[in-house]
């Protein structure tokens, strides 16, 4: 009987690892055949040269480039305004905060990821933005300041949540080695801490970046749908995941160039953050391998 209950979990846990697989699988396969479909009739060369990107105007250009740019603009701003905060309270946490103190906030920090997108979309939209109106009178009502500093607000816990971990495995041995050569509180954290667990930390900061990336509804409300080639946080512009969500919920018809743009624009998405989590999952490993 105790065979037979272990060799259900085991079958039961190869089918949950079969099935995520397949799902992966399913997801590449559709994306790559529509893609292949689109690039039949679209030259690949035009698509990722192309500075325009109007696949629903009557003059249509398929260029990802401004798509891209406004993607890579908002995850610039998240990461600028996320980082120097995430990190100061990892570190404030693993080293200065008392453990009751620590037990107690960290919990509350990672509720920030559990609050929907959408929420935080409006208030980019209806508190963010105009307050930053107030201070730059030229900021349009949808710009990638606004978007790009509240995905920033949402991934703080990604880069303080990970990076503490990171600090807290660090040996206490390089603590008190430290501590024995006359070193403060401050030169242990920065100069010795920090640098220990810097692996760990570039992939929280990796892991950020791909979520900053793939977001949708903040960008989608507060940024605009206006694909541009520009580095101007101040004005419309659109991003990849924005478009797709344009064009799904729009009136374009199934099957047509113009929907398969979403499946291209999908897949160059996906090459993206595939090769950002690749890097990640190297840095991790090594980092593991150093104090194994």
């Amino acid at each position: 009987m105790r065979k037979i209950k272990e060799l259900i979990i085991e079958k039961s846990l190869l089918s949950s690892a079969l099935v995520t697989i397949a799902v992966t699988l399913g997801i590449i396969l559709v994306l790559a055949i529509e893609a292949f479909r689109f690039f039949s009739e679209v030259s690949i060369f035009d698509f990722f040269t192309d500075t325009q990107w109007t696949p629903l105007f009557t003059e249509k250009h398929f260029g990802i480039l401004p798509l891209l740019s406004g993607t890579l603009l908002t995850s610039f701003i998240a990461i600028a305004f996320a980082l120097p905060i995430g990190l100061s309270i990892s570190i404030y946490l693993s080293e200065y905060a008392p453990k009751a103190f620590r037990k107690s906030v960290k919990p509350l920090l990672e509720l920030l990821a559990a609050v929907p997108t959408v929420v935080y979309g409006f208030f980019a939209l209806v508190v963010v933005t105009p307050f930053l109106q107030e201070i730059i009178p030229n900021l349009s009502g949808f710009n990638s300041l606004s978007a790009g500093i509240v995905m920033g607000i949402m991934i703080i816990p990604y880069i303080s949540s990970l990076s503490e971990d990171a600090l807290h495995a660090v040996p206490d041995s390089l603590r008190e080695a430290s501590f024995g050569m006359g070193s403060t509180k401050f030169q242990t954290a920065f100069k010795v801490i920090v640098p220990a667990a810097s692996s760990g930390i570039i992939v929280s900061i990796i892991l950020a970046i791909s979520r900053a990336i793939g977001e949708t509804m903040i960008v989608a409300i507060a940024a605009g749908q206006q694909p541009r080639l520009t580095l101007d946080p101040t004005v419309p512009i659109e991003t990849i995941t924005a478009y797709i969500v344009q064009v799904s919920l729009g009136d374009v018809q199934h099957g047509s160039l113009e929907y398969r743009t979403i499946f291209a624009a999908g897949i160059t998405l996906f090459v993206f953050t595939f090769l950002l989590n690749t890097l990640s999952y190297r840095i991790r490993k090594k980092f593991q391998e150093k104090y194994e």
